[in-house]
């Protein structure tokens, strides 16, 4: 990469992850100063002060909401970049406006989360949680299985972009139907059916979202299109939490219309509603979809590297918005 001009710091708001090592070295390696928030993520006021403390000129952020206030909090600042892909903790309009790039790494985690979403679809198929559980108690009971052949199923992609696709190669490789919807479907997309999404919610056993949380998608699923979905059906989302209400789901459960929710991420995280711990059909994981040994290194490398491409006056090599347009003109180019 070109050398950068002079030094700028540079804050990393937050990280999942044991330390702050990758990010730093390459940081440091390109002459900047590297200044890290909390590991855990803080507050919108935290990062804020943090930011017109340190006036940094490229921020790095995982979890941790960067604000329209921490956007315009420090004069010097050309870049915000995101350690994921969605962008719902940035306020990306306001750096649009402000003439600051924002990016993300929207490939390094494709083939982890379609897994993800796989995984959830056998556990559910094949009783796994379940079992294990029983097992652990004492109770070993194979006449009381209840198990589906998934070849048998109909599986709904909500969300086709490169996740989605990499979950329906995978589910298709097993012998179940896909059924996809988006809201730019694919022109080729061999052994797929593209639908609406009520025509997916009602025809498919499995619905598996794979869409960004937009105020557009937020509860996408609610207590409405749950009612839409086959009775003894399965849930799984692996995006994020504000796409699906829980309480509806919650509700769903209770009653039996749904058999299974299984959940990487949920609205209220890392808090877990008591109702749906209680649920035996419920399958949780901590928002942990995205992580490999592999695909964390590689997310934290290419983010960090995004912002030395913009201190050095290059271009970025994802970017989510065109400061040289109006908010209402940008494209999210994810």
């Amino acid at each position: 990469m070109t050398p950068p001009s002079r030094p700028a710091t540079v804050l990393l708001t937050d990280y999942a992850w044991p330390d702050d090592s990758v990010e730093r070295s390459v940081i440091e390696s390109a002459g900047h100063t590297l200044v890290s928030g909390p590991a855990e993520p803080s507050s919108a006021a935290t990062v804020e002060a943090l930011v017109a403390e340190h006036r940094p000129a490229g921020i790095l952020t995982c979890w941790a909401p960067v604000s329209a206030t921490a956007v315009g909090a420090s004069p010097d600042l050309r870049i915000v970049a995101r350690l994921g892909v969605g962008l719902d903790n940035i306020a990306v309009d306001t750096a649009t406006e402000r003439g600051v790039w924002v990016t993300n790494v929207p490939d390094y985690c494709v083939e982890e989360v379609s897994d993800h979403a796989v995984g959830m679809v056998l556990a559910w198929t094949r009783g796994l949680a379940v079992f294990d559980r029983e097992v652990r108690t004492g109770r070993w009971d194979p006449a009381g299985a209840r198990l589906r052949r998934l070849s048998a199923l109909t599986c709904g992609v909500v969300g086709f972009g490169r996740i989605g696709r990499a979950t329906a190669r995978k589910l298709g490789a097993f012998g179940c139907r896909i059924l996809a919807h988006d809201p730019h479907p694919p022109k080729e997309a061999p052994g797929v059916e593209s639908v609406g999404l009520e025509e997916l919610l009602r025809r498919s056993d499995v619905v598996i979202l794979h869409v960004p949380l937009t105020p557009g998608t937020h509860h996408l699923i609610g207590a409405d299109r749950l009612a839409l979905m086959k009775p003894g059906g399965l849930l799984v989302n692996v995006s994020r939490g504000g796409l699906v209400d829980t309480d509806a789901v919650i509700k769903a459960l209770d009653g039996g219309h749904l058999a299974g929710a299984a959940f990487d991420v949920l609205e209220s995280e890392p808090h877990v509603p008591a109702a749906l711990l209680d649920q035996p059909g419920a399958l949780l994981t901590p928002h942990v979809a995205f992580s490999s040994d592999a695909s964390v290194t590689e997310l934290r490398r290419r983010a960090a590297e995004e912002v030395v491409r913009i201190l050095a006056g290059e271009a970025p090599a994802h970017p989510c918005n065109d400061p040289g347009l109006r908010p209402a003109q940008s494209a999210d180019r994810r």
